[in-house]
């Protein structure tokens, strides 16, 4: 980027209008210099608002370093990031705004309105007032000559050639609005690292008998566990809840084991996991109610008297264990403490909530800016790191659009006080 001019005001170029893009806007206009976002959907943050439909979770309460664990294998280069924004100052930036927030029972953030909405036109209408310019239907095709930026527009192509640039395209999950990962080429042709984009927060395929997936496609799994020993020996055991759907299994449960499930997957052609159906009955003790006289009555009515199994657990049972497993009570108990869900592969990234793989941390300097592609810098799900659903995914991107705009302020500071006088 062209750094060397004295007279203008130097101009920086957001691509992508998410909140990792929106942050480092705000950072950077903060010092004066101009900003334009560019997004190439016909409104900023698509997915932002899509994430809050539900409930909007912004970020979680627990102890940051348990917070920082949850980024896995790439714990290490997300914490600097959060560490710059942690969780409880993403809370105050959100109050700044006028929306109040509060912990739920899982210890997740929520704004009390429990809505997306509200805040983002919160945060644009500062982000106009400080002088920030917003062009959506502008998408970025790479870079033209003297590494100007090329941008489609409903006017035609245009070649801004800004001072600094940041990246903030998204990942690879939900294209339709705006996370297509179409970047990925334009970076590598440029010699740029990028790991290979996969899906993440994703449910699994499993091919259910036909009988099954008509009955119970769409009914939801409540209180049970799922256990897993992953790749490296590591073993854990979470409660939570999942979904039966048409292809296989997914929901915030299975989302909490995605990158273990792939990297099974990539590994071994499959996963297996272990569904817990009763969490809340001692091996022993449904050992000891199965071993009862049934009498007349069926193997079914048995579980459901019994234990209270019916519906899509005892179909389950029945989905995933032989006849054998039914007559022996030793089989059946541990069977409905552990039952192997063998899974095949995930679903398809653009149904995944997020997506893992994108920029190596190895391209970048410590404040994210390209080492190959100086005053360019990068921020959000484009970088190569995943998380879990929870307020982990949001937190990471706004903190890393904070760290990119203070490295564009960084960086244009220290061009201009090497500039002859």
């Amino acid at each position: 980027m062209d750094s060397h001019r004295n007279s203008h005001i130097q101009t920086v170029a957001i691509i992508g209008g998410g909140p990792a893009g929106l942050m480092a806007a705000e950072i950077i206009s903060q010092h004066g210099y101009r900003v334009d976002i560019y997004d190439a959907m016909p409104s900023v943050g698509r997915k932002f608002l899509l994430a809050g439909v539900g409930g909007m979770n912004i970020t979680h309460s627990e102890p940051l370093p348990a917070f920082i664990r949850r980024y896995g294998d790439r714990a290490a280069q997300i914490e600097p990031l959060l560490r710059a924004l942690p969780p409880d100052a993403l809370r105050e930036w959100i109050h700044g705004l006028g929306i109040d927030t509060f912990v739920g029972t899982s210890g997740r953030v929520f704004p009390t309105q429990m809505k997306a909405a509200p805040l983002l036109r919160a945060w644009l209408h500062r982000l106009r007032e400080a002088g920030v310019q917003l062009h959506v239907r502008h998408r970025w095709l790479g870079f033209g000559n003297a590494d100007a930026l090329r941008l489609q527009t409903p006017a035609g192509d245009i070649s801004p050639q800004p001072d600094a640039v940041v990246l903030a395209l998204g990942g690879g999950s939900w294209a339709k609005l705006g996370s297509d990962g179409a970047w990925v080429p334009l970076l590598q042709q440029r010699g740029v690292s990028v790991a290979p984009l996969q899906a993440a927060n994703c449910g699994f395929e499993r091919a259910w008998s036909e009988m099954f997936r008509q009955r119970f496609a769409g009914e939801p799994l409540k209180t049970v566990a799922l256990s897993l020993t992953d790749a490296e020996g590591q073993h854990e055991y979470k409660r939570g809840e999942c979904v039966v759907t048409g292809h296989g299994v997914e929901g915030s449960l299975i989302y909490a084991f995605s990158a273990r499930i792939r990297e099974l997957i990539r590994r071994n052609g499959s996963a297996t996991v272990l569904l817990d159906l009763l969490p809340d009955r001692d091996a022993t003790k449904v050992l000891e109610e199965l071993a009862r006289p049934r009498g007349s009555r069926s193997i079914s009515s048995h579980l459901q008297s019994r234990l209270g199994l019916k519906g899509v657990k005892a179909s389950l049972l029945r989905e995933l264990l032989d006849a054998d497993s039914f007559a022996d009570p030793a089989r059946l108990a541990a069977a409905i403490k552990a039952l192997p869900l063998t899974l095949h592969a995930a679903r398809p990234i653009d149904e995944a909530i997020s997506s893992a793989g994108g920029v190596s941390f190895e391209a970048l300097d410590s404040k994210l800016m390209l080492k190959q592609l100086p005053g360019i810098f990068c921020a959000g799900e484009m970088l190569d790191w995943e998380a879990p659903t929870g307020g982990y995914l949001l937190t990471a991107c706004f903190a890393s659009g904070k760290v990119a705009g203070q490295g564009v302020v960084d960086w244009l500071q220290q061009a201009r006080r090497m500039q002859p006088t």
